[in-house]
């Protein structure tokens, strides 16, 4: 990424900076960025955000038609750089070859890559290949993405993973991934993905910072997005209250949601403004890195299981174990 301008590294940025704060100042002029998950949400604001700031974006969705019509504001705040789409649907790994194939055949490197797509809270079920979903869809469908676009990724290239403070809800269970022995429950699954965001990012990073290309972890914030879908607003609201009563009992302040904007600051803070030694191998939260926070209770920082580098070389032996890739 941009050599760090000194006076927008040495800015202090929080929970309610916007992507437009945290990129005042940067040039991304001649980066190339992969962003998925551009038909909605935080996915369409950070293709945005970067676009704006002189970056060549592209766009990974699995419906093109939905995303072309949701990102019209990014070909409108595009400056100087450039925005095009490709067709990913991380729920089949036959999908994501194909589209991983097309990029590396096209040879184009990238500075970032910004694995932002996924689904929560789903009702039980499985991708093309069988994975349940969410495990399949957030950790696999991405792994095999990135690791077969890895070759186009250059020394001074970024991974960003966004993962969710919802990895407090579980650790990963490697020995029982889609939910065969153990009773489905769409949190716990959810937390499993989530917490596999963030080992595949600690062990990618391992691998590669000999290399120059580093990889974090993040949690945008509480988001009211189509991520929510599954839930519905009575679902939402029940899950704040929870949260809250957890919260206040640990002395925390209560849950607030934060704006699009918002949400989508720390993923281009970790990418384009955060130093690479900062980030590397961490989880974000809040344009800073979090804190190792043991207590299941609190909301902030991240839990011990989801930075194991022993778990991590594990998850990572498992995935291509599932995928049958080697890599």
């Amino acid at each position: 990424m941009p050599a760090i301008d000194q006076t927008v590294a040495t800015k202090t940025f929080g929970a309610t900076s916007t992507t437009d704060e945290v990129l005042e100042g940067v040039n991304l002029t001649g980066k190339r960025v992969l962003v998925t998950g551009v038909s909605a949400g935080l996915g369409v604001e950070t293709a945005r955000a970067l676009a704006a700031h002189g970056a060549e974006v592209v766009g990974a969705a699995r419906d093109l038609t939905k995303a072309k019509a949701a990102t019209g504001g990014v070909r409108a705040a595009k400056n100087g750089g450039g925005f095009e789409l490709v067709e990913l649907d991380l729920a089949s790994l036959d999908n994501v070859r194909v589209c991983a194939d097309a990029l590396v055949d096209a040879g184009k490197p990238f500075d970032l890559v910004i694995a932002n797509a996924g689904v929560m809270a789903s009702p039980y079920g499985k991708t093309a290949d069988g994975f349940e979903t969410q495990f399949g869809t957030n950790h696999l469908g991405h792994f095999v993405l990135v690791n077969r676009i890895a070759s186009l990724m250059k020394p001074g290239s970024r991974l960003v993973n966004v993962s969710s403070a919802g990895h407090r809800y579980s650790d990963v269970d490697l020995e029982d991934p889609n939910f065969e022995r153990t009773p489905y429950d769409p949190w716990a699954a959810y937390g499993r993905s989530k917490t596999a965001n963030i080992l595949f990012a600690v062990e990618f990073d391992r691998r590669h910072k000999a290399e120059g290309v580093r990889a974090t972890a993040l949690h945008p914030g509480g988001i009211q997005t189509e991520l929510s879908r599954h839930i519905g607003e009575e679902g939402i609201n029940q899950l704040v209250a929870r949260i809250n009563a957890a919260t206040r009992a640990a002395g925390e302040p209560d849950f607030k949601f934060k704006t699009i904007p918002q949400g989508a600051a720390t993923t281009v803070w970790a990418g384009a403004v955060a130093a690479a030694d900062e980030v590397g191998g961490r989880y974000c939260e809040d344009c800073h890195v979090a804190e190792i926070e043991p207590d299941a209770t609190k909301r902030a920082g991240v839990k011990p299981y989801a930075l194991n580098p022993e778990t991590a070389r594990a998850l990572w032996a498992k995935s291509e174990e599932m995928t049958n890739e080697r890599f």
